[in-house]
């Protein structure tokens, strides 16, 4: 099996390194190839190319170039009509000034790039949500426009992780030990593969069919659980296409796990 692999860390038949578009001599490559295995950070164009040259690529990435960003996400979310927070976009911040908030405080305001918590607040006030307005207009300047607000919900200061790696689930909690409003790693929250076994088993579930029906075979996704109810629903919080791998044991554990799962896929296309 004729195999190419774009991925620094996956060896295969072909090997190639991509730092622009696709040349003459990748859509050869491509071309000739009986699979192709894409970097996890991968241009659109080069996934683009692939795809035309090749019935099998990994990862796939339709919904990531199809749904980017949070407001994508958001679109996502809605048509698959899986349960997520109550969840508004907006283009821009006029198209948000135009309409006011359609939430009330706290809610949650997220502009639609940035991972690990960064432009995500916790807004429980007027002059919060004007300093978030005033973040959100300086983004526009560099050419990032969208944002959601979101609704809050309560989880006890924490989220599931649950990684899909080919056909194979990873779930652990990412704990703030205060309870906080953060859960991500990068600002301090803790892991946690034990608690709760039953609640990362409603959020595989969960997972396991979207992922049945977007194609998604590599991201990390984000669930939270409202701590008020008494059987609450794994809610769809964020896709990350790139995410870390600390909770997956490190980049090591990771690289094995990620070759391995690719080992399972291109036995499946043969």
């Amino acid at each position: 099996m004729n195999v190419l692999s774009y991925h620094l860390c996956i060896e295969a038949a072909q090997n190639r390194i991509l730092s622009g578009t696709p040349s003459v001599d990748d859509i050869k490559a491509l071309e000739s190839s009986d699979a192709v295995i894409l970097p996890q950070p991968c241009r659109e164009s080069l996934y683009r190319a692939a795809c035309r040259s090749c019935s099998q690529v990994f990862p796939n990435y339709d919904a990531f170039f199809e749904y980017q960003g949070k407001t994508g996400q958001d679109r996502l979310f809605k048509k698959m009509g899986v349960p997520y927070p109550q969840t508004f976009s907006f283009f821009d911040v006029n198209q948000f000034s135009a309409k006011a908030s359609p939430l009330g405080f706290p809610f949650v305001f997220k502009l639609s790039w940035g991972g690990e918590g960064k432009n995500v607040f916790l807004v429980t006030s007027e002059k919060e949500l004007a300093h978030c307005l005033v973040k959100a207009r300086e983004s526009e300047k560099q050419g990032e426009k969208g944002f959601i607000v979101q609704e809050y919900i309560p989880t006890g200061g924490r989220s599931l992780r649950v990684v899909v790696i080919h056909d194979k689930f990873f779930s652990y909690w990412r704990q703030d030990e205060n309870g906080g409003f953060y859960t991500n790693l990068a600002k301090g929250a803790v892991l946690d593969h034990q608690s709760s076994p039953d609640l990362q088993e409603k959020a595989v579930h969960a997972l396991r069919d979207f992922c049945r029906k977007t194609k998604i075979n590599l991201a990390g996704f984000d669930f939270l659980f409202d701590e008020k109810s008494q059987d609450p629903l794994p809610l769809f919080l964020e896709i990350n296409f790139c995410f870390r791998c600390k909770g997956l044991g490190g980049v090591g554990e990771y690289h094995k796990l990620l070759a391995k799962g690719i080992k399972e896929w291109l036995g499946q296309v043969r």
